[in-house]
């Protein structure tokens, strides 16, 4: 159903974007006609009026529902559901034992992936032009566990390094681990962040315009005729008009809604590799921690490095290195 309606939107996209720039295009040349020719001018001026505002009202739409962002949305969500199937059918086929803890774990998958991506398109769309620009979240939120005691700083790291001798976790992956999650929040999610902020401002700047410029053209073109007034006034429809196909095409036709959902789709894939790498780090018993070695091997094919690249990311975990001091990005992929 989401891959159907993600291909629905992308073709409303396609379509919205060129009648739109028709209907603009059609009224700005009825404008430009009008001061030439007397006899007609006030079919000429009528035609061109609704038009514009025809085309003011479609914008105004259009740019509230962001067809483009949309069809990302269900173009992501679609991958992600097949992801959760391909994961829970593995599950069943391998003949482990399936406890309740492991169907509680797929419903919450489910339900927080369906809260992610709605299909509706009213109610419950989301938000196109939100004020601050969230990574996108589709995975449940981790139940955070009571940590122990406090115990004297030399017990603790005594106990720890004892303990990481096992289960294919040292100390040295640890650090790394932890080196890696905060290049992660400092550079690879914020820099997502940041894109999206911009493409957020220049959207939202286009939506305005688009609609603005082609309802000044419709009250321009009720002036357009024969004279120096009507002359001046039918150049103003047509400049608006053609102003405004510019807007709509660089907003709809470059498809920045696309654009802004990508950025945040992308930060929220790095935001769920913190949390990821932080759930497993905060088991603090090693044996009931996923196998060290293989933990290292899932996140480098997530940030698309060798194993052997992720080494580097371990100095950073030291409190003494800065954040301003952190050159690449964990992530190679995006």
């Amino acid at each position: 159903m989401h891959d159907i309606i993600g291909r629905q939107r992308d073709n409303w996209n396609h379509l919205l974007l060129h009648s739109t720039n028709s209907l603009t295009l059609a009224a700005s040349a009825m404008a430009a006609l009008a001061p030439a020719a007397p006899g007609t001018v006030a079919a000429l001026k009528a035609s061109a009026g609704v038009l514009f505002a025809t085309a003011a009202a479609t914008m105004a739409a259009v740019n509230k529902i962001q067809p483009s962002q949309l069809a990302e949305e269900q173009r992501n969500a679609t991958r992600l559901w097949r992801q959760l199937e391909r994961d829970v059918s593995y599950r069943a086929a391998a003949g482990a034992v399936v406890t309740d803890a492991d169907v509680q774990e797929a419903m919450d998958r489910v339900l927080a992936l369906d809260a992610a991506y709605p299909l509706p398109l009213l109610p419950g769309m989301l938000e196109k032009f939100p004020k601050t620009l969230e990574p996108a979240r589709w995975w449940p939120k981790r139940q955070v566990k009571n940590k122990p005691a406090a115990q004297p700083k030399a017990i603790i790291n005594g106990a720890r390094r004892g303990a990481m001798a096992g289960n294919g976790w040292t100390q040295d992956l640890e650090d790394e681990m932890r080196g890696i999650v905060r290049v992660l929040r400092a550079k690879d999610e914020q820099e997502y962040v940041t894109t999206g902020k911009l493409v957020l401002t220049v959207n939202r700047g286009l939506a305005v315009a688009g609609p603005v410029l082609a309802g000044t053209a419709a009250v321009a073109a009720a002036f357009a005729g024969p004279g120096e007034a009507g002359s001046w006034a039918s150049g103003a429809a047509v400049l608006c008009g053609a102003l405004a196909a510019a807007a709509n095409t660089v907003e709809h036709g470059g498809q920045l809604g696309m654009l802004f959902e990508l950025c945040r789709n992308v930060a929220g894939f790095y935001r769920k590799v913190q949390e990821d790498i932080e759930a497993c780090l905060d088991e603090a018993d090693v044996d009931r921690r996923e196998n060290g070695e293989v933990f290292e091997t899932k996140v480098a094919l997530l940030l698309g490095r060798s194993t052997s690249d992720l080494r580097q990311f371990g100095e950073m975990a030291s409190p003494s290195f800065r954040d301003e001091d952190i050159k690449d990005f964990a992530g190679k992929l995006f």
